[in-house]
C-alpha cells in the first residue's frame, strides 16, 4: 500500500501552547496541524525559541497543550491520566535529547536496561536485551564501561539504544547531534536513519542541521507561532 493511502499514525490538530509570563500570556504557537504516517521521518526546523522542543514534549505526552489534539496510533493523548500517559511514554515513545542524560555511576549496559527495569521487568532478561541493543548501535564491547568513560558519540549511541529498548513506535529526537563534532554527528545521524528504517519507526527530529533535515522524508518549519511544510530542496546548504 502506498504511504499516503494509509491512516496517519500521528495526527496533530489545531495545537496551541500558552505560557504564563508575569501578568501576561505568551502564545508560543497556535493552530498547529500536521500528520505523519508510520515509517516516516520528519524534520522539525526553526530558530531557537520557536517551540520545537515544546512540540516534541506535547507529541510525547510529556506536557499537555493549551488547546488542540494529539493522536498517536489512535490514542488521544489529552484523554490520558498521568499514570496512563507515563505508561504510553514507556511503551510507545523513545526519546533522544541533545544531552544524553546517562547516569554516570552506571555502566552502558545498565543505562540501556534502565527503562525495562523501571517498569518492573527482571534484571537478567533486561540486561540481555540491553546487550542486544548495544550491539545494534555498535557498542557491543563497551557494555561494562561507565558512561563517563565513553566518548560523546558513544554516549549518544547508548542513549539511542536506551530509547529503543522498549520497542517504541515513535522516536522523538531533539537536536540529537547538536553536541557532537561534524564527523561524529554524521555517524550518529546515519545510525538513527538505519534504525528508523529497520524498525519502521515514525520519527520526528528537531534539528538545526539542514544537511540532516534534507535527508528526512519531509521538513516542517516552525516560525512565528505557525508550522508549514517546506521543500527539502529549499533548505540552505
Amino acid at each position: 500500500m502506498h504511504l499516503m493511502e494509509q491512516v496517519p499514525w500521528l495526527q496533530v490538530k489545531d495545537l496551541k501552547k500558552v505560557f504564563r509570563s508575569g501578568d501576561a500570556d505568551l502564545v508560543l504557537f497556535e493552530n498547529l496541524s500536521f500528520r505523519a504516517f508510520r515509517g516516516e521521518m520528519l524534520a522539525i526546523v526553526g530558530e531557537s525559541g520557536a517551540g520545537k522542543s515544546t512540540l516534541l514534549h506535547l507529541v510525547g505526552a510529556l506536557d499537555r497543550p493549551s488547546a488542540g489534539q494529539v493522536l498517536c496510533g489512535g490514542v488521544d493523548l489529552q484523554t490520558l491520566s498521568q499514570d496512563e500517559a507515563a505508561d504510553f511514554r514507556s511503551r510507545q515513545v523513545g526519546f533522544v535529547w541533545q544531552f544524553h542524560y546517562l547516569l554516570p555511576e552506571f555502566s552502558a549496559l545498565e543505562n540501556v536496561a534502565m527503562p525495562l527495569l523501571a517498569r518492573g521487568e527482571a534484571r537478567s532478561p533486561s540486561e540481555a536485551e540491553a546487550a542486544g541493543w548495544l550491539g545494534q548501535v555498535g557498542l557491543g564491547e563497551r557494555g561494562h564501561h561507565r558512561a563517563g568513560e565513553l566518548s560523546g558519540g558513544e554516549q549518544q549511541r547508548v542513549a539511542l539504544a536506551r530509547a529503543l529498548i522498549t520497542k517504541p513506535k515513535l522516536l522523538l529526537a531533539d537536536e540529537p547531534t547538536g553536541d557532537l563534532d561534524s564527523k561524529t554527528a554524521d555517524a550518529v545521524f546515519a545510525l538513527i536513519s538505519r534504525l528508523h528504517c529497520d524498525f519502521q519507526l515514525t520519527s520526528l527530529i528537531a534539528t538545526h542541521n539542514m544537511a540532516f533535515a534534507r535527508k528526512c522524508d519531509r521538513v516542517l518549519r516552525l516560525h512565528g507561532g505557525k508550522i508549514e511544510e517546506i521543500a527539502r530542496e529549499s533548505l540552505p546548504a
